[in-house]
């Protein structure tokens, strides 16, 4: 396992230009080079390609460190595949004065018993506890082997009961693709849902606050907030690098009340539920402004009696948008359910 890698606040690498000189003339021999650098420029594009396509988990689970003691998982901007296991989602763990706390437990058993193995490269500190932000399969579905040693599942009462009203469903749609990778894996919620919308918890000297601030991904997602060192795990409210999808269950409205409660935390750094952490900026642009761009524009769209289709091919380019992966895949989806959404209300 390589050792953890640090992330700047703003995610991202910075790279040399590179400028290549323009002339009328070019010989043969330059012209023959230019073929070659052009034919090692795809060959190497290419080769990353199929790299970054056979992603396996032990290459994902490489401890990313943000921060004194907080390390997130960052998962595949892929698609969920028998190789990386559904870790197409980022995790997380706090190591803290009493022992470690993780911050979702991945798609299976196996998955969850990976994310224990990764963090014991780190400290071997004992694990106190799993918080669960969400209820899609890749969040909590591993809740199972940390929970066979005992180790508490913390989540809100809200969450736990779409885990439940999903469970068997997802276990259905997981065993399709994990196939041999899923056995043993059972739904397994939280024994004591907390049955309020903020709660905080202590574990050594690091506090950490389970913040719900509206329906969003899926019902009953949160935030964990860890106030002194102003980082926050999103969960699935933030997404950066690709776009987010908006399921039938989706929110718009709830996603857009979550971000402004994510907001108003003024964060030093985000953990998004996908893509790279960084700064509260970055999370704006990359979800907060396209959630308020749907809202807005389709609002505005229903007001005027616009039709579905004409409003779609109108906000297709989205060019802000469009550089975030899966945006073709995503992007008229999403349009056509927030209609759905804003028409019903």
């Amino acid at each position: 396992m390589p050792p953890a890698q640090y992330v700047t606040t703003d995610g991202k690498a910075n790279f040399p230009e590179q400028h290549l000189s323009t002339h009328k003339y070019h010989s043969g021999i330059d012209i023959m080079h230019r073929v070659f650098l052009w034919f090692v420029i795809f060959f190497a594009i290419t080769t990353l390609s199929a790299h970054a396509e056979t992603q396996t988990l032990a290459k994902l689970l490489q401890p990313i460190q943000v921060a004194n003691g907080v390390y997130y998982f960052k998962g595949s901007l892929n698609s969920r595949s028998y190789d990386n296991q559904a870790f197409n989602l980022n995790t997380g763990f706090v190591v803290t004065d009493e022992g470690v706390v993780v911050i979702d437990a991945g798609a299976s058993r196996q998955v969850g018993a990976a994310i224990e193995q990764a963090i014991a490269t780190v400290t071997d500190a004992p694990i106190v506890a799993v918080i669960n932000t969400g209820s899609q399969d890749h969040r909590w579905l591993g809740n199972g082997h940390f929970a066979g040693k005992g180790i508490p599942i913390i989540a809100l009462a809200r969450t736990v009961q779409t885990q439940q009203a999903f469970a068997e469903q997802h276990l259905a749609r997981l065993s399709e693709l994990l196939r041999d990778r899923l056995e043993g894996t059972e739904a397994v919620t939280s024994q004591a849902p907390i049955m309020t919308d903020h709660h905080t918890i202590t574990f050594g000297n690091t506090r950490f606050e389970l913040i719900w601030g509206g329906n969003a991904h899926f019902p009953g997602d949160i935030m964990v907030w860890l106030p002194e060192q102003q980082i926050v795990f999103s969960g699935d409210i933030v997404y950066t690098e690709r776009l987010t999808g908006i399921h039938p269950w989706s929110s718009i409205t709830g996603l857009r009340q979550a971000f402004a409660t994510l907001e108003a935390l003024q964060p030093r750094i985000v953990i998004p539920g996908h893509g790279a952490a960084g700064p509260l900026a970055k999370a704006r642009a990359q979800s907060g402004d396209y959630y308020d761009f749907l809202f807005t524009e389709i609002r505005l769209a229903i007001d005027n009696w616009d039709e579905l289709d004409a409003t779609t091919n109108r906000l297709a380019n989205a060019p802000a948008f469009r550089h975030l992966r899966h945006f073709d895949a995503w992007h008229r989806v999403n349009i056509n359910r927030v209609w759905l959404q804003l028409e019903a209300q």
